[in-house]
């Protein structure tokens, strides 16, 4: 298919080496039938994935399957990459033109993208808020995999934003007693923020029904599997790239009878995937994000026109939870 690059000029971020970025213009294809422009408002940085991508951490066989949508180039650079952008429809459907969107596209202050792409924000969504929806979309599929039910013990090892909002979740569930579990004391106050509670390594709880590790470090999914009960459930939400981390199969591992579950966003759990589609799900996700106590998850703030100069040292910081790029 001939790419007919000769609509307007935008600017998007491209990863051209390890760690380095820049901001480079291109232009945007004609409007097809179907399609429609979006100028961005805000977007969001994924800090665990796109510090994995911008550090050369995917591995070459996991190259087509972490493809963002939307991606230009490839993981051995350069690469566009990203999947969290809200902003308004200003071409292509009379119909929707100015409606807010949620678009899974990379950091890009204008772009092209089929309709049905184009996800609606709820009117009771803030724009600034509905950046997180990516991430709530992963946190959603997270709790479906771990089967919460009400009263269960939950222990989620690793305050990250999809951590954190994991619990947030599964901390609406009736009964349900959940605590976020971090080396950093600072996430004790997002934790209360969203209504869960907060413990230290070292005094996380035990005997639990369901674990969820989002932590991607050994030292967490070590404690992931001495927070569980006999025959308990642990979740698996971290993605280690390239590394291959020590898990601790010894001990009373095999005595509890536990199960190690892999969640991957990619795909909906199989007892749902008969009724729930990707873009339902992405629907649900944003409908969560009418809550205003979600605002503890952001820790930072960067123009687009000055992500390239910051975007390494922003992935490089632990204390980073959602940073927000805001488009002009």
């Amino acid at each position: 298919m001939v790419d007919d690059r000769s609509g307007p000029e935008a600017r998007a971020l491209w990863i051209v080496e390890t760690n380095q970025t820049e901001l480079r213009a291109e232009r945007l294809s004609q409007l097809r039938a179907g399609e429609v422009m979006v100028a961005a408002s805000f977007g969001a940085i994924s800090r665990g994935t796109e510090s994995l991508v911008a550090s050369r951490g995917v591995p070459e066989s996991e190259w087509e399957r972490m493809r963002a949508p939307f991606q230009e180039g490839a993981f051995s650079f350069p690469v566009k990459y990203g999947y969290g952008t809200v902003g308004r429809i200003v071409a292509g459907d009379a119909a929707r033109d100015g409606e807010r969107v949620f678009c899974l596209y990379p950091h890009q202050e204008r772009f092209i993208v089929p309709g049905e792409m184009a996800v609606p924000v709820p009117d009771e969504v803030a724009d600034e808020r509905a950046v997180l929806a990516a991430n709530m979309e992963t946190a959603l599929n997270v709790v479906w995999d771990a089967g919460i039910l009400p009263g269960d013990k939950v222990a989620v090892i690793g305050g990250g934003v999809v951590g954190l909002l994991s619990a947030y979740i599964a901390g609406a569930i009736p009964a349900a007693d959940v605590t976020v579990v971090d080396v950093n004391p600072e996430r004790a106050a997002a934790a209360a923020a969203l209504g869960v509670a907060f413990a230290a390594p070292g005094n996380a709880p035990v005997e639990c029904d369901v674990v969820i590790h989002a932590s991607a470090s050994e030292a967490g999914l070590a404690s992931a599997i001495a927070a569980a009960g006999f025959e308990a459930r642990i979740v698996e939400a971290s993605w280690y790239g390239d590394a291959a981390p020590r898990i601790p199969l010894g001990g009373a591992f095999h005595s509890r009878r536990l199960t190690i579950v892999g969640s991957q966003v990619g795909r909906v759990p199989a007892a749902r995937a008969g009724r729930w589609t990707n873009r339902r799900r992405l629907e649900t996700a944003l409908r969560l994000l009418a809550d205003p106590r979600l605002d503890a998850l952001f820790s930072g703030e960067t123009p687009f026109a000055e992500l390239a100069a910051h975007y390494p040292d922003i992935l490089a910081d632990p204390a980073t939870l959602c940073h927000r790029v805001r488009y002009d």
